[in-house]
């Protein structure tokens, strides 16, 4: 197929700079244009970006010019990394313009007419960008901690009924973006709060695993429980579950449900998507951010010590890549089935 133009806006930020890295030689999409705030704009990329990630700047894009958000763009996708201070009215405006935004920023997220997607769980949920004012569309992922929850929680709510989630989250410094947190705050230390954090983890993977009704998402209607923590990991946010359920499950029935576990993008074998989404051990001492969040290039869910809670009914821990999966590859792995379900193709 003829590879679809694609534009990063926020290009210059660090969200930006993963989706370039990880958009290189991608067999859909080729990354046309590049779009930050005025500052930037008119630069060639390589100066107007100070580049953090651990692959050299695509050569094809290094002099490329950096075009401003005021600028008409020729891309029909735009990946969105843009900070949620302006992300909002400018996706917004682009969408109007008949583009289909794919955005990483928070502002969309809980309009009932945009789609908080996660593929594998509920591709039919794209269906109500039909109904938004737009002459193109806007589609949203989820917050990076609330990725691998609602990962492991759709296969077990479809079999289970889930009641209850109650999850502490240790997440790593990567997610508060550059530079991020202060050395000498975050060095030794754990950090128990993380604004905005635990609200959007409590109202977020409802919304993912519930049901579209006259052209609106209704949310699920299980409770979340959460606390979020920083602490000093570079990548990879580590998160403990205690679950009850409406029928409570045993431990292998759990292990069953999330190892059988697959979606759109498996079968569809989108060129992003995990070929097992969800990766459990056996082992005692395993997720762990420095040996497991790369498995299957940082885009599957880790899951580890599922057992008995005598609180609750099941209790577990979850690892994902917080930059990857948590954000740009999840991003990208929404325009993939996008496309690979034809909205571009009906939106002509």
């Amino acid at each position: 197929m003829e590879k679809i133009k694609v534009a990063v806006l926020g290009a210059t930020g660090t969200v930006g700079q993963k989706f370039i890295a990880l958009l290189e030689n991608h067999p859909f999409f080729e990354t046309h244009e590049l779009v930050a705030s005025p500052r930037s704009a008119g630069k060639p990329y390589a100066q107007a970006c100070d580049w953090k990630q651990d692959s050299f700047i695509p050569a094809a894009l290094k002099d490329r010019i950096v075009k401003s958000t005021e600028e008409k763009l020729e891309s029909i996708i735009l990946f969105s990394g843009m900070d949620a201070s302006v992300a909002g009215e400018i996706e917004e405006k682009y969408a109007h313009a008949g583009h289909f935004i794919i955005s990483n920023s928070k502002n969309h997220r809980m309009n009932p007419c945009v789609p908080l997607i996660i593929p594998e769980i509920n591709a039919d949920h794209f269906e109500v960008i039909r109904h938004q004012p737009y002459k193109g569309g806007i589609v949203t992922n989820s917050n990076c901690s609330t990725m691998f929850m609602a990962m492991v929680l759709a296969p077990l709510h479809r079999e289970f009924g889930i009641k209850t989630v109650q999850v502490t989250t240790m997440q790593a410094i990567s997610g508060a973006g550059y530079p991020g947190v202060s050395s000498i705050d975050i060095l030794g230390n754990v950090i128990p709060f993380i604004g905005g954090e635990e609200e959007k983890m409590q109202v977020e993977s409802q919304k993912i695993l519930g049901r579209v009704e006259d052209g609106i998402i209704v949310s699920a209607d299980y409770l979340v429980s959460a606390q979020c923590n920083r602490v000093p990991v570079f990548d990879g946010h580590t998160e403990t579950l205690s679950l009850t359920f409406e029928k409570k499950p045993t431990v292998e029935g759990v292990k069953k449900a999330l190892t059988s576990f697959r979606g759109i993008p498996q079968e569809k074998k989108l060129p992003s998507a995990p070929e097992q989404p969800i990766l459990v051990f056996d082992e005692d001492n395993r997720p762990q951010p420095a040996r497991d969040i790369w498995k299957n290039r940082g885009m599957s869910t880790c899951v580890g010590r599922i057992r008995e809670d005598n609180v609750a009914d099941i209790k577990m821990v979850i690892l994902g890549h917080n930059t990857v999966r948590g954000a740009a590859g999840a991003a990208i792995l929404n325009a993939e089935t996008l496309v690979s379900l034809g909205y571009l193709n009906a939106a002509g």
